[in-house]
């Protein structure tokens, strides 16, 4: 059954996820991905604000495909997580509390999850058609000079995501490799 939360995210909501946990999430989350998490931490190294409050938010890592007539957005789905990780862990410690996208994050990045409690979900790859049908609104807020790579604020309904990484260190992926590891 899964666990149905939304946003902003709370200290209490992140305390009750557990790493393999499904979840739907209703609300506001933000989509961007590599070259706006280079801008948006070149922001913070210089002082200056971000385009978007980022305290409590969730940051999808997401770059869709052009709407058709009729649509809110095109294909909406995730993209690999690892490329934002260089700048992940500046971004928790101004207070981002989730992300969503597909893979793995390095051992810096699931230290930060930890130290800054977080949670890092994934989205289903190859699903970008239907995950765009929980997308209810979605509008340009920051870099539009990049195109699909531009931050978009989203509005979702019952978006579903599985936990990956927790803010207690739990990680679904080595838990799963253990489980069916040969000894």
């Amino acid at each position: 059954m899964a666990i149905r939360i939304t946003t902003p995210l709370d200290e209490r909501t992140l305390e009750k996820l557990r790493s393999g946990d499904q979840v739907l999430i209703t609300g506001v989350i933000y989509a961007a991905r590599d070259a706006a998490h280079k801008r948006m931490v070149e922001a913070l190294d210089k002082g200056e604000k971000l385009p978007f409050d980022i305290r409590n938010q969730i940051i999808y890592y997401m770059g869709p495909t052009p709407a058709r007539p009729g649509q809110v957005i095109g294909a909406a789905g995730p993209t690999t997580s690892g490329r934002m990780d260089t700048y992940t862990p500046c971004l928790l410690a101004a207070g981002l509390k989730g992300m969503i996208g597909k893979g793995n994050r390095s051992a810096e990045v699931k230290d930060a999850i930890k130290k800054y409690k977080a949670v890092y979900f994934a989205a289903i790859g190859g699903a970008g058609a239907l995950a765009s049908k929980c997308i209810k609104k979605a509008e340009i807020v920051a870099y539009e000079d990049l195109g699909a790579e531009a931050i978009r604020r989203l509005e979702v309904e019952d978006f579903p995501v599985t936990v990956i990484n927790d803010i207690y260190g739990g990680d679904l992926y080595e838990e799963g490799k253990a489980k069916y590891r040969v000894s």
